[in-house]
């Protein structure tokens, strides 16, 4: 497996997530051209939630799969804000009152105690509906192969949708404590949570040039990874910091909601978060990534977080 080259040039992890999430951050600004005639609330509304920061950890992912390949960051980027504006989007109608019903979202009012229930569940459509004009812009301005284009897009609306995030959604929504197996909380994190990632995997993969095989195992180490993740976000619904986490803790309880430690215990799933995280890196070091070396750090940071 080739690695890259650590030297002086070679910024940091820190720095690396540091500026990764600052380009996402400032892409995510002129989305939508100040020419367009969009309502004022909506265009408000829109920018109020994708401002609001958070990990970027989807579109880092884009990013740092293309670069793996030896792929452009600037040619990533239409995609890596793509996915967070569907990302965004689940997340403004998940805090909605007929959803989990929460008031705060990474430490600010959440979008429709803001600007009300209907434009908060405007300004979700039309993010979701911008990210795919976003994804094009991949070809338009940085020549990205339309084969490429419709594979990206084709993959989005698999895994955001019925299939994916919204199936593992309606799941989540339907979960209840003795009522729902072990085997039905894995499904809802998979889709509510991992697909998504695998989403961004993949796309940044088919920008750099992957190859099925490499592709595959892409697949593989977000599967596993997407599922760690979620499983700490179990965790730290449990034993959080509420002012790191930027929103309240112990919700899941409150909602009598299934989680791994209601199964399986704190301990154990604390073993399942790093027995998953080595299985992830496993697959993509064994997958012939030709660095995948960004990608087993992002590994070990997710493991550790703690917001």
């Amino acid at each position: 497996m080739k690695t890259a080259v650590k030297g002086l040039n070679r910024p940091s992890f820190k720095e690396y997530l540091a500026g990764t999430a600052d380009a996402v951050t400032s892409a995510l600004t002129e989305q939508f051209p100040v020419d367009w005639d969009i309502p004022a609330v909506l265009r408000e509304s829109m920018h109020y939630s994708l401002a609001a920061g958070g990990k970027r950890l989807r579109p880092l992912l884009v990013i740092a799969a293309a670069e793996a390949f030896g792929g452009s960051r600037e040619a990533a980027l239409p995609v890596a804000c793509a996915v967070e504006m569907v990302h965004t989007y689940s997340l403004i109608h998940d805090d909605l009152p007929t959803m989990d019903n929460d008031d705060y979202r990474r430490g600010k009012l959440t979008n429709h105690k803001v600007y009300g229930e209907a434009v908060a569940i405007l300004a979700g459509d039309a993010l979701l509906t911008h990210a795919f004009f976003s994804v094009v812009q991949a070809g338009r301005r940085h020549g990205i192969s339309s084969d490429t284009l419709l594979s990206i897009v084709e993959e989005l609306s698999e895994m955001s949708g019925a299939r994916g995030m919204v199936g593992g959604q309606v799941a989540d929504m339907s979960g209840k404590q003795g009522s729902t197996g072990i085997g039905e909380l894995e499904y809802i994190h998979l889709h509510k949570t991992a697909d998504l990632i695998i989403f961004s995997l993949l796309a940044g993969g088919r920008i750099g040039g992957a190859d099925p095989s490499q592709l595959e195992a892409l697949r593989r180490f977000g599967r596993d990874l997407g599922l760690a993740f979620q499983i700490q976000d179990d965790i730290l619904d449990l034993i959080g910091d509420e002012s790191k986490m930027g929103k309240k803790t112990q919700s899941d309880v409150e909602q009598e909601k299934v989680t791994y430690p209601f199964f399986i215990g704190m301990e154990s799933s604390l073993q399942q978060v790093e027995k998953l995280t080595v299985s992830a890196k496993k697959a993509l070091i064994e997958g012939g990534i030709p660095d995948s070396s960004r990608l087993l750090e992002i590994a070990d940071y997710l493991m550790k977080r703690d917001h």
